[in-house]
């Protein structure tokens, strides 16, 4: 009767096999690797599609990275080569005057109270132009402003 009973205490452990190679899975790998591929060409499209690229910025050889703000909003000040008018847009929105914008700024406060403002100013743009909007942005109540510049002088393109 006592050999029928099983041993306490005493576990019986599997040798792994000494001829098995360890298995390296690459699908998984894929799969991860194309979701942040997804994940990357979405965040940066988004940036993309707010960028004007008309616009020559100015350069700024000791400017610095900007932090990451989910309420960034993204300000356009483009010149006209031949008229030299300035076209102001938002979120590919075109406003005629700075004065425009406030109401727009404001609701965008409401949502966020740390919303910040990019501002991506062509280079030739006088200082007259920001300086209205600049004081817009001030009447709408954000205090947080940013400016949009490049570290280096772009190539020209030929002609």
């Amino acid at each position: 009767m006592s050999d029928a009973a099983p041993k306490k205490g005493k576990k019986k452990h599997r040798q792994p096999e000494a001829d098995s190679d360890p298995e390296f899975q690459i699908a998984p790998m894929i799969d991860i690797l194309l979701v942040l591929l997804v994940f990357f060409m979405s965040i940066s499209s988004t940036e993309v599609l707010q960028s004007n690229k008309d616009i020559r910025l100015a350069v700024a050889k000791d400017a610095k990275d900007a932090k990451e703000n989910p309420g960034q909003i993204i300000v356009n000040l483009a010149i006209h080569p031949i008229s030299s008018a300035v076209a102001i847009s938002v979120n590919e929105k075109d406003y005629p005057s700075p004065g425009d914008l406030i109401p727009v700024l404001q609701n965008h406060i409401a949502k966020n109270p740390m919303v910040r403002v990019l501002i991506r100013a062509d280079k030739d743009v006088r200082y007259a132009s920001m300086k209205s909007l600049l004081e817009a942005v001030g009447r709408a109540g954000i205090a947080n402003v940013t400016f949009s510049v490049v570290d280096k002088e772009a190539a020209p393109t030929p002609s």
